[in-house]
C-alpha cells in the first residue's frame, strides 16, 4: 500500500492549523472540545484534524491528546510536472 504525504495548512488570519492524513475526501469535523476537531469520513475513518487558536497553544506549552495514531516516514520527492 502506497503511503500518502501528510498535508499541513496554517491560516494565520484565522489562527487555524489543519492536517490531512490522506488525499482530500468528503468528510466532516467532530468537535473534540478545547478547539480541537477530528475530520472523519462517513464510515468514521480519520481523515485529519484541525486546531483553532493554534499559535496561542504554542505560547502555552501544553499537550493535547488526539485519538489518532500516526507513523511518519520520509518519501522520495519527484520533480514538479
Amino acid at each position: 500500500m502506497e503511503k500518502e504525504p501528510l498535508r499541513v495548512w496554517f491560516d494565520p488570519e484565522g489562527d487555524l492549523l489543519e492536517v490531512e492524513l490522506s488525499k482530500p475526501r468528503k468528510g466532516f469535523f467532530k468537535d473534540l472540545g478545547d478547539d480541537v476537531f477530528l475530520r472523519v469520513d462517513m464510515k468514521g475513518n480519520v481523515l485529519g484534524f484541525a486546531i483553532l487558536n493554534a499559535t496561542k497553544r504554542m505560547k502555552k506549552l501544553r499537550e493535547v491528546e488526539l485519538p489518532i495514531r500516526a507513523s511518519f516516514s520520509k518519501i522520495k520527492q519527484t520533480s514538479p510536472k
